[in-house]
C-alpha cells in the first residue's frame, strides 16, 4: 500500500499571494497529477470535495493541530500560543464536548432567530452612517457589522470597538502561519485578553442581563468551565464570529458586482437572499482548516501516516465539477443536492454557523436596499490562502438609496 510520502504529487504554493488571488489554475494542474491530493510547504492538501467530506468525519484519526501550529510559529510560552493549544478547537473527545456543550444552546437556530432584530438594528445604523457616502471600501464596512452584533450579544460598550476591531483582524489572520507577524499577533491577543478579562470581572459584580456573557459565566459557576477557559472561549467566539461573517459578506458583495439582478432581488426578498447566501457559501467561502493525523490509517488505498499535516481548502470545495454542475457559475437556483462544506464536518463543525448565516442574510438583505448598482472602484486585494481566506480590500462605488420603512421576507 502506498503512503502519502511515496506519492508523486504536485506542489501547491499556497503561501504565495498569487495563489490567494486565484487558486483554481493551481488546483487544476494538481488534479491532473493526482485526483485528490497535492503537497504544499505546510502539509498535504486535500483537493476533492468528497475526500474532504469523508476525511473530516474521521474524528478518531485526526485532531486539530494546536501544538504543531505553535511550533511552526515559534509561539511557545506566549499567550497566543497557550490559546492555540488550549482553545475549544484544539480539544478532542470528552474535553471538547464539555466546552462545546457549555455554549451550544446559545448558538442554536432558536436562539439565533431571537437575535435577528439585533442584527437588523445594527446593520441599519451602519447603513445610515455609510450608505450616503456613495463609495467606500466594502471590507471596511463589513468589518464593523459582525463585531457590533457580538458587542450587543454580550452587553459590551462600543467605546472599546476601535482597538478590538484591529486586534480581531490580526487574530483572524494568525492561523495563516505568517511567522514574521508573531509579535503583533501576541500583542493583539493580549489586547483581546484584557478586554474580555475586564468585561467578565465587571459583569460578575453586576446584575445578570440574560445575555450570552451571562450564559458563559453561569457555566463557570456550575464548574463546567474554569476561569481561563471562560476567557479563551469568549476570545474564540469573538474572533470566529468576526472573521466568518465579515469575510463572507465581502465575498458576497464581490460576487454580486457581477450579478446585478441577483443583488436587486436580495433587497426585495429575504427568502431569496437566504438562497444567495447559501450559494455564496458553496461558491467561495472564507474558511480553510487543518488536521493532524493521530495514528496511521488507510483511505482509498493510501496510508496516511501519524503526524502528517492535512490542509482542507473548504473555501473552494464547492468548485468541484465532479459534484456541482458548472461550479464556477453563481446560481442561487441551482439544483445540486450536495451540501456545501463551508462550515466543515465532524466534531469541529463550526459552532457559530447559524449565527454567521443569519448575520449575512439579514445584512445582505438590508444592504441591497441601500447600496444599489454596486461596481468596483479599484482592484480587490485578496488575503493569503491558508487559514481565513477572503478579500482584504474591496473598493466600490454605488447609487445610495434611503432607508425603507419596512422589508420584505
Amino acid at each position: 500500500m502506498p503512503t502519502i510520502a511515496t506519492l508523486d504529487l504536485a506542489e501547491l504554493p499556497i503561501e504565495k499571494p498569487e495563489f490567494g488571488r486565484n487558486p483554481m489554475p493551481y488546483f487544476a494542474d494538481a488534479r491532473r497529477q493526482h485526483a485528490w491530493l497535492a503537497r504544499s510547504a505546510l502539509g498535504i492538501v486535500i483537493t476533492e470535495y468528497r475526500a474532504m467530506d469523508e476525511l473530516l468525519r474521521l474524528d478518531h484519526n485526526l485532531k486539530m493541530p494546536g501544538e504543531g501550529i505553535v511550533e511552526i510559529m515559534g509561539a511557545g510560552g506566549t499567550g497566543w500560543g497557550h490559546f492555540a493549544e488550549e482553545m475549544m478547537l484544539a480539544r478532542s473527545g470528552a474535553d471538547h464536548a464539555r466546552l462545546r456543550n457549555s455554549v451550544t444552546s446559545a448558538f442554536g437556530p432558536g436562539n439565533v432567530k431571537r437575535l435577528r432584530p439585533v442584527m437588523r438594528k445594527t446593520v441599519t445604523a451602519l447603513l445610515d452612517e455609510w450608505a450616503p457616502m456613495g463609495a467606500f471600501d466594502f471590507a471596511d464596512f463589513a468589518a464593523n457589522f459582525p463585531v457590533r452584533v457580538m458587542f450587543g450579544l454580550i452587553g459590551a460598550s462600543a467605546d472599546e470597538l476601535p482597538s478590538i476591531l484591529s486586534s480581531l483582524e490580526i487574530q483572524g489572520s494568525s492561523f495563516n502561519l505568517e511567522i514574521e507577524k508573531m509579535g503583533i499577533i501576541e500583542e493583539a491577543y493580549q489586547t483581546l485578553w484584557r478586554f474580555v478579562d475586564n468585561l467578565i470581572g465587571e459583569r460578575e459584580l453586576d446584575a445578570p442581563k440574560g445575555d450570552l456573557l451571562d450564559d458563559l459565566i453561569s457555566a463557570k459557576t456550575a464548574g463546567t468551565i474554569n476561569d481561563i477557559e471562560l476567557r479563551q472561549m469568549l476570545i474564540f467566539l469573538f474572533a470566529a464570529g468576526y472573521d466568518t461573517s465579515k469575510n463572507l459578506l465581502t465575498l458576497l458583495m464581490n460576487s454580486m458586482i457581477n450579478s446585478p439582478d441577483v443583488w436587486r432581488r436580495c433587497g426585495e426578498d429575504l427568502d431569496y437572499c437566504r438562497r444567495v447566501v447559501k450559494e455564496q457559501l458553496r461558491h467561495t467561502s472564507p474558511s480553510n482548516t487543518y488536521r493532524i493525523v493521530t495514528g496511521d490509517f488507510e483511505y482509498r488505498g493510501i496510508q496516511f501516516s501519524k503526524d502528517t499535516m492535512l490542509i482542507f481548502p473548504l473555501g473552494i470545495s464547492g468548485r468541484d465539477a465532479g459534484v456541482f454542475h458548472e461550479p464556477m457559475k453563481f446560481d442561487p437556483e441551482r439544483g445540486d443536492k450536495a451540501a456545501h462544506l463551508a462550515f466543515g464536518r465532524g466534531m469541529h463543525i463550526c459552532l457559530g454557523q447559524f449565527l454567521a448565516q443569519a448575520n449575512v442574510e439579514e445584512g445582505a438583505h438590508l444592504i441591497a436596499q441601500r447600496i444599489r448598482n454596486p461596481r468596483l472602484a479599484g482592484e480587490p486585494v485578496w488575503r493569503s490562502f491558508p487559514g481565513v481566506w477572503g478579500i482584504k480590500s474591496l473598493p466600490i462605488e454605488f447609487d445610495p438609496a434611503p432607508a425603507c420603512l419596512e422589508t420584505v421576507g
